[in-house]
């Protein structure tokens, strides 16, 4: 029964944990990146436009605008090179798929939070 335990464990140690987001919340991705010999984090933060796909197969697009450029960027969950992910902002959209939003630009562009 222990060893079964012990297995259990470890198992486990590897998975990290990963908070509840949707589509419209706006999210940091702590991503790992090697240069070299050298390993640094980098800092994605963004909208969340889908997630897709279900279980160890799932994955999520984030979308961030940089020097008026849209960059869109997709994350598997389970990812090794994940360190962590942080919830900025609930937001209050319609749809599970925001696709329309790449076209929104200035105030239009603006999610509404969610009230809790």
């Amino acid at each position: 029964m222990d060893l079964i335990k012990v297995a259990q464990e470890a198992f486990n140690e590897g998975i990290k944990e990963v908070p509840e987001f949707g589509a419209g919340d706006t999210v940091s991705v702590h991503y790992k990146i090697k240069e070299g010999t050298k390993e640094r984090i980098q800092v994605f933060r963004g909208v969340v436009i889908q997630v897709k796909g279900h279980g160890n197969n799932k994955r999520f697009t984030v979308r961030k605008v940089s020097n008026n450029v849209g960059i869109e960027r997709i994350f598997p969950i389970r990812s090794p090179f994940i360190d962590k992910i942080e919830v900025n902002r609930k937001g209050k959209v319609r749809r599970a798929r925001i696709y329309y939003f790449r076209k929104l630009t200035g105030k239009k562009a603006r999610i509404k939070e969610k009230r809790v």
